[in-house]
């Protein structure tokens, strides 16, 4: 192992560990560490966990459809895909049992689950979603006979559970009446689309840092061709937001309270962010094939939709919270440490929400031991040399 490597190796574990301490910090002082509050329940760990769980399932949608749709091409990548895929899952299960506060009670998740909540949905096809990654690095590492012929199989089940990943997510928020933010008959197939541009920016970054290390080599073409697919999923999840946005401007039309909020009150600058920087330059820059040739524009365009698709995650989560269900004096309590015991006003009539350093801290440390897992697990399982043969090969394998 070369000496940079192991420096680097060094780092991230180092960063981990102190994530690890500031967890335990968190629970021996409960969620009140947290910014979170009673008019904020949610925070800086759900809008990583709607993140990861985007990245993950673009990942495994672009895998499996190279075997179901043959397209023989994108089997060169389906083996990094699916690399990406279950880190990004591992990290996304890690954040909401981060969020719970009192993990020594997760147990009761299996004793006493409720079949009509979709917090329960989400954690069956999280663990199928997970069993299915693991299953499919199984067969496409294998050396045994017919290896090939079962990571066909696996994805013809793969690429429905990965819609249905992120659809079932987006029913947790688009199933809740309470809020206008999240009401909405289109949020899943939203999530679905900013599933597949994030997913397919993460997959070409990590491509290009694996060409760079000598560990996976992909040849320009391919790679220009998934900007290309990049450039068209970007296209189609502007449509939805566009058709989400059309419909809460109509006049009347009951959500144009939250559209205000979104497009000038406080989660303002993720909104128009994720519009600018996340949709319109992207696309400007990957719909002409000249860029797409360009390694570095693609990779800067890759960039901006990941960031894009972490801010709308966060103007969606926190849009919704801004205003209380409740009207009048004296609001709702915050419910805080800091203003019980620091003698602070503990009404609020506006939510607020501003991530604390344990947070920032925890989601960095998560972040440090994705990468260091994704690392570790393309040295195993991408030896160098063995870019060209990412998966079984056998004969006939498109008539699969």
């Amino acid at each position: 192992m070369a000496t940079k490597t192991k420096i680097v190796y060094g780092v991230l574990g180092a960063i981990t560990l102190i994530g690890i301490a500031t967890w335990v910090y968190q629970l021996m002082g409960g969620l009140g560490v947290t910014g979170m509050n009673n008019s904020n329940s949610w925070g800086l760990y759900i809008i990583c966990f709607m993140f990861m769980v985007g990245l993950s399932a673009g990942g495994l949608i672009v895998a499996s459809s190279a075997s179901v749709f043959h397209v023989a091409q994108y089997k060169k990548v389906a083996l990094p895909a699916v690399i990406v895929s279950t880190v990004c899952i591992c990290m996304a299960g890690m954040f909401v049992l981060i969020d719970l506060g009192g993990i020594q009670r997760v147990w009761r998740i299996i004793t006493g689950p409720n079949p009509t909540s979709p917090l329960f949905w989400d954690i069956c096809i999280i663990s199928c979603y997970l069993i299915i990654n693991i299953v499919y690095l199984y067969f496409m590492t294998s050396k045994k006979p017919g290896a090939a012929d079962k990571v066909a199989i696996v994805s013809r089940f793969a690429l429905p559970i990965a819609i249905l990943v992120h659809s079932v997510t987006a029913w947790i928020f688009g199933l809740q009446i309470a809020k206008e933010g999240w009401y909405s008959a289109i949020m899943a197939p939203i999530f679905v689309a900013s599933a597949m541009d994030s997913g397919l920016a993460m997959l070409l970054i990590a491509l290009a840092a694996l060409r760079k290390a000598g560990v996976f080599e992909v040849d320009q073409k391919l790679f220009s061709s998934l900007a290309g697919l990049l450039a068209t999923c970007i296209a189609v999840d502007a449509y939805f937001i566009g058709c989400e946005v059309l419909t809460m401007a109509y006049p009347g039309a009951a959500g144009a309270e939250t559209l205000a909020l979104m497009t000038s009150g406080p989660t303002a600058p993720f909104f128009w962010f994720e519009i600018v920087c996340g949709l319109l330059v992207p696309f400007c820059i990957l719909v002409f094939a000249r860029n797409r040739q360009r390694t570095g524009l693609v990779l800067f365009a890759g960039a901006l939709v990941v960031l894009g698709v972490f801010c709308k995650r966060c103007w969606l989560l926190l849009t919704s919270f801004i205003t209380p269900n409740i009207q009048g004096a004296n609001g709702i309590t915050l419910g805080t440490q800091a203003a019980q015991q620091a003698g602070a006003n503990i009404w609020t009539l506006a939510g607020t929400y501003a991530p604390t350093w344990p947070e920032i801290v925890i989601v960095i440390a998560v972040f440090a031991l994705g990468v260091l897992a994704f690392m570790v697990m393309c040295s195993k399982l991408l030896p160098k040399g063995a870019a060209k043969a990412a998966e079984p090969s056998r004969e006939g394998a498109d008539a699969a």
